[in-house]
């Protein structure tokens, strides 16, 4: 047996209510892709974070290549050889990539030799850069390439990877997928965090379950059904959301020729679209993050206010409206981020549960706060999308981004809108939960909503999509049934063959 890179041996960190990870054990090899899967709230964030010197155990020990390994911070985790690419991207919009990468060294060099590397470790990885290029303007798989160049310009012995295929195309998926292997075949270690089972099956070597903070068993994906590993996550058989047949009713939400600029710097203008949705229709949306999904939240959602016939509902201008005259109509959103735009970090559940419920759960009256219903909303919201919480009294920052994504979304279908719109549903959500979402959303297409899901999960869209269209840079496809679609042409689509747009069927 080869001396393990890193071992974690009883790892544990408790917090008030809540147990995150209990004596958690595990080694990973050198050169190995070491899978970490578990359900939202199963303590994966909590572990890496301890590895990454973010937070300090309670008790356990970690070895790093035989020696003791208690980082009291990132610097000093860096300093032994572990780099980290988060989830949510950490840079500014209006530097440009050398100067992004330059804030994350502890002695950058000049910018002109910056550069250079930069240059140098992109290509040599596949994943080329423009230093200079200003981050504002680049894509999302772009973006991700920065976070990982300046992970690799550290010569890392292990690289944490914490859902980094959320964001990118089937294309881009395989760019990064032929880094990763690059990487392992000249000895470093990654540790590999994904909900896409799919993908840990094709690039893992072995991969360590949690549940409920605890090592409840390992795997070699090679060997393993996706199923299988979601089953061994959630300790119980997976449901399959049924979509089951319905039939589409009038057209509930009709967008015609609608223009707007982004109100951000680094957005993207919508231009030309047309979109019509009808009662018990899911309309799937489907682009590589940044080709116009938030501007197009904010128009369905209010936030972005258009002229008066630019956006009809049931036939009645609401582009004028705003997000509260909208909610009144019934019409619903969740936007993709979820603290600080979806909730309010600081705020209890309770008092998100009112920030969007008030109107149509009768959550206040003549000016006075009905608190008791206003909890018993959350509290419901909790109970039916499984949100693991101690209770509605809990600050929405203090979730894992998972669980907080249940509690956001529950919020919106549990107010049984007439028009649902969506923006990444299931982002970094795992598998039952997922499930239980998307299921979720097709009940309340059989009950008559119109709902439009943008996301940049294609099986998800193929699974509860009755149309799909295409955005990119602005531009809306004409949509066409899912039905006979394969992701190819939806990647395709996604990543601007307009050549491919057809008429709906």
């Amino acid at each position: 047996m080869t001396t393990p890179l890193l071992s974690l041996q009883g790892l544990t960190k408790a917090y008030p209510g809540v147990v995150a990870n209990d004596t958690v054990s595990f080694d990973i090899g050198q050169g190995e892709v070491h899978a970490l899967l578990g359900e939202n709230g199963a303590g994966k964030s909590t572990l890496v974070k301890m590895i990454y010197g973010l937070v300090k155990p309670d008790s356990g020990k970690m070895v790093l290549n035989g020696q003791p390994f208690a980082p009291a911070e990132p610097r000093a985790a860096r300093a032994d050889g572990i780099a980290m690419v988060f989830q949510h991207f950490s840079l500014f919009d209006a530097l440009n990539v050398a100067e992004n990468i330059a804030l994350g060294m502890e002695n950058p060099p000049k910018m002109g030799d910056l550069a250079a590397r930069i240059r140098e470790v992109s290509e040599t990885y596949g994943l080329p850069l423009d230093p200079y290029r200003t981050v504002g303007d680049l894509s999302a798989g772009e973006r991700q390439r920065v976070e990982i160049i300046r992970c690799l310009l550290q010569d890392p012995k292990l690289l944490i990877m914490d859902e980094p295929t959320s964001v990118l195309t089937p294309q881009e998926v395989d760019i990064l997928f032929e880094t990763l292997q690059k990487l392992r075949s000249e000895g470093t270690s990654i540790l590999y965090i994904s909900h896409k089972l799919e993908e840990i099956r094709t690039l893992c070597d072995h991969a360590t379950i949690l549940r409920l903070g605890k090592n409840v068993g390992e795997c070699i994906p090679a060997e393993t059904s996706a199923r299988d590993m979601a089953e061994m996550m959630v300790g119980s058989t997976l449901q399959t959301p049924e979509r089951g047949g319905r039939d589409f009713g009038e057209v509930a939400l009709d967008i015609s020729g609608l223009s707007v600029p982004s109100p951000s710097e680094f957005g993207t203008a919508l231009r030309n679209l047309h979109l019509t949705v009808r009662r018990g229709e899911v309309l799937g949306v489907g682009g590589v993050a940044g080709n116009g999904q938030d501007e197009l939240l904010g128009v369905l959602s209010g936030e972005i206010t258009t002229a008066p016939d630019a956006v009809k509902m049931n036939g009645q201008p609401i582009g004028k409206l705003g997000p509260t005259a909208r909610r009144k109509l019934g019409l619903l959103s969740a936007p993709e981020e979820r603290l600080g735009h979806a909730a309010a970090p600081d705020m209890s559940l309770t008092e998100n549960a009112l920030l969007t419920g008030s109107v149509r759960e009768g959550l206040e009256s003549n000016g006075f706060l009905k608190w008791g219903e206003t909890q018993s909303f959350a509290e419901r919201i909790i109970e039916e999308f499984d949100v693991r919480t101690p209770g509605p009294d809990n600050a929405a920052r203090s979730l894992s981004g998972g669980n907080l994504q249940k509690f956001v979304i529950g919020r919106e279908v549990l107010q049984n809108p007439d028009v649902l719109v969506v923006n990444q549903p299931t982002w970094g959500v795992d598998a039952a939960a997922a499930a239980s979402i998307r299921q979720a959303i097709l009940d309340l297409a059989a009950k008559g909503t119109a709902v439009v899901c943008i996301s940049q999960d294609l099986d998800e869209l193929m699974e509860i999509s009755d149309s799909f269209a295409a955005l990119n840079e602005g531009r809306l496809s004409a949509p066409r049934e899912t039905t006979g679609l394969t992701v190819d042409e939806i990647g395709l689509m996604m990543g601007g063959a307009h050549g491919m747009e057809v008429a709906h069927v």
